[in-house]
Parts: C-alpha cells; structure tokens; sequence
C-alpha cells in the first residue's frame, strides 16, 4: 500500500523569501513501482519557489509610472469606469494642455500647466519624505515600490478644478458664459470621483486621497494668486520678448468675451484685402 499523506501548505511571500509548512499526519511505505509522494511533492515546492523567487526580481527590476498604472479586477464594470476615471488627469495634459499651446497659445493657460507640473514635484518630494506605504492591496496591484501619501491623482484634479473655478469666479477664459456650469457639473464631479477611483481600485486609502485634495485645493489657490497679482504684470512682456513673438503667445484674459471677440474681428478680417489668403 502507497504512503498516505496529508499535507498542509501555506506559502507566504515576502520581499526576499517563501515560508513552505508542511505537516505530515501518516506515512506508509510506499512499493517501489510506485513514485515517492514526499519527493514529489517537493520537486513541486521547489518549483514554487523557484518561480516566486525569479518574480518578485523581476518585480524588483520593474517599475510603472504610476500615474497610468491602472488596473482593475476583471467583470466589475464600475471598477473598469473608474479606471478610466484615473486616467483624466492624463487626458487633461496631453489632450487638454498640449492642444491648447499649439492651438491657442494663452499665456494663463500656459502658467496653469506650468502651476500643475510643479504641483506634481511638490507631491513626489513629500512622498519621498513622508514615504507612507499604499494599503495592502498594493501587493495585487505590483505597486508597493511606490508611497502613497498623499495621492497625486486627488492632487492633481483638485488643484485644476480649483484653479478653473477661480478663472471661472474672475471671468477669464474662451467659455467663460458656460464655465459656471461645467465647473459645478463637469470639472468638480470628476475630481471626486477621481479621488473615489484611487481607494476603490486600491491604490490609496481614504487618508491619501483626502491629504491629496487638500494639497490640490490649497496650492491650486496659492499659484492662482501668484499668476494673477504678481506675475500677470508680466505678461505684456512675455509677448513682446522673442519667445512671444516666434511662438505667437498672447494674453487675452482681459477681453471679456473672447469668442465674440474672435468671431468680429476674423469676420473683419475677411473683408480686409491685406488679410486675404493669396489663391
């Protein structure tokens, strides 16, 4: 008769090594056509840990920018929605920022890109500093070589939802008759649920997230008050300097109304004979 055996085992993972417990409950001896349990059930083991091993040095060579690394548990649909939620701030910098400079060329514009970038220093130099640990379900996530606090997603969306409120409240921008309300139905809604979708998806707890916002709010005010009182004055200069001239940058959050503005003075344009396109 073949050895009867019973084996509990528990493999426990950590950063350097994998903890294998086995209890035996009865052993009989085994025929000699037939293939030792104990043995192979090692071979087994030894394989485990010899894949779990060679993973988590790859783990340790690997490292994801953390603001696109979103992943989600397969078949939730609300998590899916989420993750696309915390890719927003990706689209508003590429999509949003990126397009503007070469479409538009605003100057208040360029400063708000410029007040996110160095918000998105500030965060990454506390996370260095604080260094608190994500919640556990980084370990699923492969995202505990980074901190979490405070939360650069929260960040980021509450800083630029606060700063476009505050152009909103001083009517400045090209929508600035509809900013009202896509501040309190569109901008404002996503921060939050940016802010949900890094605690649902596990990346951050509620701490984080909320030190984020409130990082976000307070220096999305303070660099709306720098642009504003102390640097807006050199705005004029700016556009006269060579860079301003080669790139064509321009303030135009003085003018009121600036797509009526544009329509005029591109309908004036079009009778002026100097401003004609050459057939």
């Amino acid at each position: 008769m073949c050895d009867k055996v019973t084996f509990v085992v528990s493999a426990m993972a950590s950063p350097c090594t994998t903890w294998i417990t086995l209890v035996k409950n009865k052993v009989e001896d085994c025929g000699s056509n037939h293939i030792n349990p104990i043995s192979s059930t090692f071979h087994h083991l030894r394989s485990i840990t010899t894949n779990s091993t060679i993973h988590q040095s790859m783990s340790n060579q690997l490292k994801a920018i953390t603001l696109t690394h979103v992943r989600y548990s397969k078949g939730d649909q609300l998590g899916h929605f989420l993750a696309w939620i915390s890719l927003v701030p990706v689209f508003i910098s590429l999509g949003g920022f990126v397009s503007h400079f070469l479409f538009r060329r605003e100057l208040q514009a360029m400063f708000f890109a410029l007040g996110l970038t160095i918000s998105q220093f500030i965060n990454e130099l506390i996370k260095t500093s604080v260094q608190q640990a994500r919640p556990e379900t980084c370990i699923m996530l492969e995202m505990c070589d980074s901190h979490g606090w405070p939360s650069s997603h929260s960040q980021y969306m509450f800083f630029f939802a606060t700063y476009f409120t505050l152009l909103t409240y001083k009517r400045m921008g090209i929508l600035f008759r509809k900013q009202t309300l896509l501040v309190g139905f569109v901008i404002w809604p996503l921060a939050l649920l940016t802010m949900y979708s890094r605690v649902y998806l596990g990346y951050h707890t509620v701490a984080q997230v909320f030190a984020g916002a409130g990082l976000g709010v307070f220096l999305g005010g303070l660099w709306f008050w720098v642009v504003n009182s102390l640097l807006r004055g050199l705005f004029p200069v700016i556009e006269d300097s060579f860079f301003g001239r080669w790139f064509y940058v321009k303030d135009t959050s003085h003018i009121p109304n600036l797509l009526k503005f544009e329509y005029d003075n591109a309908r004036a344009a079009r009778r002026h004979s100097s401003y004609k396109r050459a057939e």
